[in-house]
């Protein structure tokens, strides 16, 4: 169970190789030891993931997942839940790409959407049926203000962004009756393995910057946040810029 000033004694990350879900995983075990159960594909990277978050004094337990494999996602989730309640989910897992290259290679549209929505909403509908007969617990979505409106510059990626914060701020209105809360969590330009080599963007965050956001967030049972909190001004500003003006923007 979560305690009383939002610590949980389980974390679930889906995509446990992520930047942002490790940094998440260690603001919690910087307050307490916890059971990390680390799902990703097996790899040297999940096996350092592991050692790391290890050192920092969790317990963790390591299962294969793959995005694309919808088909298993709720074998998975009962093999996970079989071993006890899981407080808090993190669902980190993504594909960017190449924004230029993905508008015409149908093969690489094709993966980024399945990766980043279809498996998504795959592994929340899963999810959100463990989580409800449990009757607690948090999911920690991390999706993007490229979603929020989506620009030429990546408008495959900011679409499917799109369509995965929609999914899960609306299954946080279904699982709130069963005690069951989600916190949508909408970074910008993030310095992780994922942005490497991209040039330094206007209110840039670090992983840990934005995993300190977001366990705040969770903690306080917000439904959605910005990482920086600045990105909401901007937004809200973005939203309603006339469709002529906004395509001429330097975004």
């Amino acid at each position: 169970m979560i305690d009383a000033v939002g610590n949980p004694q389980s974390l679930l990350l889906l995509g446990g190789t992520s930047d942002i879900a490790l940094a998440i995983a260690g603001k919690y075990l910087a307050e307490r030891p916890i059971k990390v159960v680390l799902a990703a594909r097996p790899t040297e990277r999940r096996k350092l993931a592991a050692e790391r978050l290890r050192t920092a004094g969790a317990e963790v337990s390591e299962v294969d997942f793959d995005a694309k494999d919808t088909a298993a996602h709720p074998a998975l989730l009962d093999r996970i839940f079989a071993d006890g309640d899981i407080d808090v989910s993190v669902i980190a897992f993504g594909l960017l790409g190449d924004a230029e290259e993905l508008w015409q290679d149908h093969a690489k549209a094709v993966e980024l959407a399945t990766v980043n929505y279809t498996a998504a909403v795959s592994v929340g509908v899963a999810l959100a049926d463990k989580l409800k007969n449990q009757g607690h617990g948090r999911i920690i979505a991390l999706s993007s203000v490229a979603g929020e409106r989506v620009r030429r510059s990546n408008f495959v990626y900011g679409s499917t962004k799109a369509g995965f914060d929609g999914f899960y701020l609306n299954l946080g209105e279904a699982l709130a009756p069963h005690g069951v809360g989600v916190t949508v969590v909408r970074p910008g330009q993030v310095r992780t393995k994922m942005t490497e080599g991209m040039g330094k963007a206007p209110l840039e965050q670090t992983a840990e910057q934005v995993a300190e956001i977001a366990v705040d967030a969770a903690r306080k049972g917000k439904d959605l946040v910005w990482a920086p909190a600045q990105f909401r001004l901007v937004m809200s500003i973005l939203r309603h810029v006339p469709r002529s003006v906004f395509r001429k923007l330097p975004l």
